[in-house]
């Protein structure tokens, strides 16, 4: 794998180093992380082997553009390639040629599946040492339940909030966190934790301009109460908030038929977007990530190309202002469809 930024990605690193950082419990990160779900996912987002060299790329480029959070899960990856987006950040941190400052920096915050074998706190335990394993490091910056059992399996809740006791107590994560966890299993959960001297840091949901409605809104509002940081992942809906797509120009896969039903509801939300873009002379993508960044979140989008990775890094270092924010927010409770949600989230 390229251990460095080639010549002709020099350019790329002209861009603006990192704005304010954001703090997650005793972390430090860019106010924008980057997504690796698709490192190893080959059924929603076509990985191949071949594509590991650019990825180290876009690592490199993402650490030495300031962005130092990256978010993955024992569970990326589909069939033999299982664990593969933590074995190549693994790989990626180890091969890093760049300043030891900058490697210090790097945050990875992983999570562990709610398996249904998963039913005691040192099952939990045992998959974060897997993590660790995988990931070639001696601590997590973040350790997170992937989803909460509570929706179908409720008795194995309490064992995987033990188990988030267990991994904090025992040193092997900085900070732990939750994904997928609605309002009122947010509220037990961080309740349940602090009892026990453990305080919770994040809470990760999906969070965009196509996926704020009521519940990311009261999420939201609880996370700013509890000081909790609002992770939010599938800040582009899974492209749809790219610019790239339209309802005649659909993703191939299991995407496509996502799409067909909501996109022709964002024509205004589009428009809007691309207004501002233009304005702004930034990206439709930009402008979204830079969206949830104005509400006070840290979004991480998925990137699997250097050419994503520039665009996306050009969310940084500036904001929307409050009648861009407003405009954006009125065109997105216009459309008659908006994301649809994790089938595991709570309420």
């Amino acid at each position: 794998m390229a251990g460095v930024l080639g010549p002709a990605l020099e350019s790329l690193l002209r861009l603006p180093t990192r704005t304010q950082d954001v703090k997650i419990g005793p972390l430090k990160v860019a106010p924008m992380g980057f997504g690796t779900w698709a490192w190893g996912n080959q059924l929603l987002w076509n990985y191949e082997p071949s594509m590991d060299d650019e990825l180290q790329q876009v690592f490199n480029l993402a650490v030495e553009s300031g962005v130092n959070l990256f978010d993955t899960a024992d569970s990326y990856g589909t069939g033999r390639l299982n664990g593969r987006s933590e074995l190549l950040l693994g790989d990626f941190i180890r091969d890093f040629k760049g300043a030891q400052s900058k490697k210090n920096r790097v945050a990875i915050a992983t999570k562990f599946a709610a398996y249904p074998w998963r039913l005691t706190p040192g099952q939990i335990v045992k998959a974060c040492r897997g993590s660790l394993g995988r990931l070639q490091l001696d601590q997590l910056g973040i350790g997170q339940l992937h989803w909460s059992a509570s929706n179908y399996a409720p008795f194995q809740e309490r064992a995987l909030w033990d188990g988030l006791v267990a991994v904090y107590q025992e040193g092997l994560v900085q900070a732990v966190g939750v994904s997928n966890y609605g309002p009122k299993q947010l509220v037990r959960v961080h309740d349940y934790l602090e009892k026990r001297s453990v305080p919770l840091s994040a809470v990760q949901i999906q969070f965009s301009l196509i996926s704020y409605g009521p519940d990311q809104k009261e999420v939201k509002a609880i996370c700013d109460d509890l000081g909790l940081t609002l992770i939010a992942y599938s800040p582009l809906g899974l492209g749809m908030l790219t610019g790239k797509y339209s309802p005649s120009n659909v993703p191939s896969g299991p995407r496509g038929g996502l799409f067909k039903q909501i996109l022709p509801g964002l024509e205004e939300l589009q428009s809007v977007i691309k207004s501002i873009a233009k304005k702004r002379n930034k990206t439709v993508s930009q402008v979204a990530i830079n969206w949830c960044i104005c509400k006070g979140a840290v979004p991480i989008p998925g990137v699997k190309s250097l050419s994503q990775a520039k665009d996306n890094l050009g969310a940084l270092n500036w904001r929307l202002n409050a009648q861009e924010v407003a405009a954006l927010e009125e065109a997105a409770a216009a459309a008659p469809r908006g994301m649809i949600q994790n089938i595991f989230q709570t309420k």
